[in-house]
């Protein structure tokens, strides 16, 4: 799984003009789910997210977790993190996971989510066109691959 953490103040997600789900103070996640994702991948990002140290305490150091600040998350279905773009100029996503296996892992990824956080996590339109807001507060991002544990 690849999955980009922007650190936001405020983040939605809308499909035809609805809005659909919105967060303030906490990460907005992209996700990218696979052809070889398995439980082990969502496991290993779910904790990692949760315990990640990127928000400031009192001196201003990033020491505190999502945890810790009682923040929230919007996670938003992300298929082209696994754009290859080697060849050519439009990009493949043959490293994907399909439909039928991302979805699955998605909700089972944002499961996770919810019982490490202990709150509902937002989420977007699995498939949908989507428009996606946010103020990235720092600005904070940070990619996480699963298969690349660095």
């Amino acid at each position: 799984m690849r999955i980009i953490i922007q650190r936001v103040s405020k983040a939605s997600v809308s499909v035809d003009s609805n809005l659909i789900s919105s967060i303030e103070n906490g990460y907005l996640l992209l996700v990218g789910i696979g052809e070889s994702d398995t439980e082990e991948d969502i496991e290993w990002l779910s904790k990692k997210i949760t315990n990640l140290r990127i928000f400031s305490d009192e001196k201003g150091q990033m020491n505190h977790s999502i945890i810790d600040i009682d923040g929230e998350i919007l996670a938003i279905s992300q298929f082209t993190l696994f754009a290859k773009t080697k060849k050519g100029n439009r990009p493949s996503f043959i490293k994907a996971a399909p439909p039928n296996i991302a979805l699955p892992l998605y909700d089972l990824f944002v499961d996770s989510l919810n019982k490490l956080l202990n709150k509902p996590v937002q989420k977007g339109v699995f498939g949908a066109h989507m428009e996606v807001s946010l103020i990235n507060d720092g600005p904070v991002t940070i990619f996480i691959d699963s298969k690349n544990r660095e």
